[in-house]
């Protein structure tokens, strides 16, 4: 990325950026062969043809996870929700976002991380040369908690399963946790996220480095953290880009 555009994305995050002093087919020919072979003589008495059913279509595995995500109600949130946020993005990312859970705007639009939180998500993915459409992003739980609420550990325990599935599918290089709601249900641990971030962590049996960093709703609340959220981006920067 040119230093014009990051210095753009870097304004947008609200960060201060410092210069050291002195730095500057065949299909179409197959289909003629075959009409040039010579039809057999029919038969005077034909039999009839015997009719074929087509088989079905195939239904993926993205498509069965997302129709399981959709008829949910393992928990009691499926009564209060308008849409199930299944997650958004492209499936074969190198870099998959873990968030919490939806909120009101996230619950009316089905798709995580809209509104001002999401844009500035944007802004911090631009700031490392990333669009929106090459992450895949999804959340701990895949329906609202009334009143924005921190998600119950039951409700929690209902929604494991499918992220564990989406993590499968997508086979991330890294995972980036947003906010401590993330990072504690997907390390399984206490600790603060300040705490967490700048430390290269592992998740699941296949070991996927993951980090963790601040929520944009809450860098929007304490904008003096965003300094310590370029640096987490620095880092992801980093590993996404090793060999």
């Amino acid at each position: 990325m040119d230093g014009g555009c990051r210095q753009q994305y870097l304004d947008a995050l609200g960060i201060v950026s410092w210069v050291r002093r002195g730095d500057k087919g065949g299909g179409a020919d197959a289909g003629a062969d075959e009409a040039s072979l010579e039809t057999p003589p029919a038969a005077a008495n034909p039999a009839p043809a015997a009719t074929e059913t087509p088989s079905p279509a195939p239904v993926s595995a993205w498509e069965a996870l997302e129709a399981a995500v959709a008829g949910c109600q393992a928990c009691e949130l499926h009564r209060s929700r308008t849409h199930t946020v299944f997650g958004v993005g492209d499936r074969n990312a190198r870099l998959m976002i873990i968030g919490e859970a939806p909120g009101a705007e996230e619950d009316r639009q089905g798709e995580p991380f809209v509104g001002r939180a999401g844009q500035l998500l944007n802004a911090m993915l631009r700031a490392i040369g990333l669009e929106r459409g090459q992450v895949f992003i999804a959340n701990i739980l895949k329906c609202r908690p009334p009143g924005n609420r921190n998600p119950a550990p039951d409700e929690v325990a209902a929604c494991a399963h499918f992220l564990r599935q989406q993590v499968a599918l997508v086979r991330p290089q890294v995972i980036l946790a947003v906010g401590g709601v993330a990072a504690h249900n997907l390390l399984q641990t206490d600790d603060s996220v300040g705490r967490l971030r700048q430390r290269v962590h592992a998740y699941g049996e296949n070991r996927i480095p993951l980090l963790v960093t601040y929520h944009p709703a809450y860098l929007l609340r304490r904008p003096e953290e965003k300094a310590k959220a370029w640096q987490d981006l620095q880092q992801l920067h980093g590993l996404l880009h090793t060999d």
